[in-house]
C-alpha cells in the first residue's frame, strides 16, 4: 500500500481551492483512498471558532490545520487542506511537521478575483470596509516552489484538475 499525503491547496480567496480540493477528494475516494478534506471556512467555523484575521490568529489557524493533517497522514489518510494560508513561513512549518506534503498553488490575479467576486468581498476590502483582507490590506505570499501550480485565471477547472491528478498519479 502506498503512503498517504497531505495536499495543501493555497491561494487567495476565490481562487478555486475548495472547488479543486473537493474534486480531487472525490477522485481519491473513487480510487479507494481514505480522505479527509479540511476546508478553510469549515475549519474556522468548527475547529477554530473565535480566531480573528490577525497575523497571530492566521498562524494559529494554519498550525492547527497542519497538526490535524499530520495526524491523518501518519495514519494513511489523505488529508486535503484548502485554506488560504497566506504566509510562506507557516506553509513551510506545515511541510516540515507533516512530511508527506504536496503544496498546490491555485494562482489567480487580484484583478480577476475582484472581477468574478460573487460575494463582493474584494470590493468591500478595496473600499476599506473589510480589514486584514488577504491580497488587499494583508499580504499573500505566493509559494516559491510549489509541487503543483495551476491557474484558475488561464485554465478551466477541468484542466487544473487534470494537472493535479497527473502529478499525483505516481503516488496513487
Amino acid at each position: 500500500m502506498k503512503k498517504a499525503f497531505t495536499l495543501w491547496f493555497t491561494g487567495m480567496s476565490g481562487a478555486g481551492k475548495s472547488t479543486l480540493s473537493e474534486r480531487v477528494a472525490a477522485e481519491l475516494r473513487r480510487r479507494g483512498k481514505a480522505v479527509e478534506l479540511l476546508d478553510g471556512d469549515e475549519v474556522r467555523t468548527n475547529l477554530n471558532v473565535g480566531l480573528t484575521f490577525s497575523k497571530e490568529d492566521r498562524d494559529l489557524n494554519v498550525r492547527r490545520i497542519a497538526y490535524v493533517c499530520h495526524l491523518l497522514t501518519r495514519n494513511n489518510v489523505w488529508a486535503l487542506s484548502a485554506a488560504i494560508s497566506p504566509y510562506r513561513e507557516m506553509r513551510d512549518h506545515a511541510r516540515k511537521q507533516i512530511g508527506s506534503f504536496i503544496e498546490i498553488y491555485v494562482e489567480c490575479s487580484l484583478e480577476k478575483l475582484a472581477e468574478r467576486d460573487v460575494k463582493g468581498l474584494y470590493k468591500k476590502a478595496m473600499a476599506g470596509e473589510i480589514k486584514n483582507f488577504t491580497g488587499v490590506s494583508d499580504p499573500y505570499e505566493a509559494p516559491v516552489n510549489p509541487e503543483i501550480k495551476v491557474s484558475s485565471q488561464t485554465q478551466t477547472p477541468d484542466e487544473s484538475f487534470a494537472a493535479i491528478m497527473k502529478h499525483l498519479e505516481p503516488h496513487l
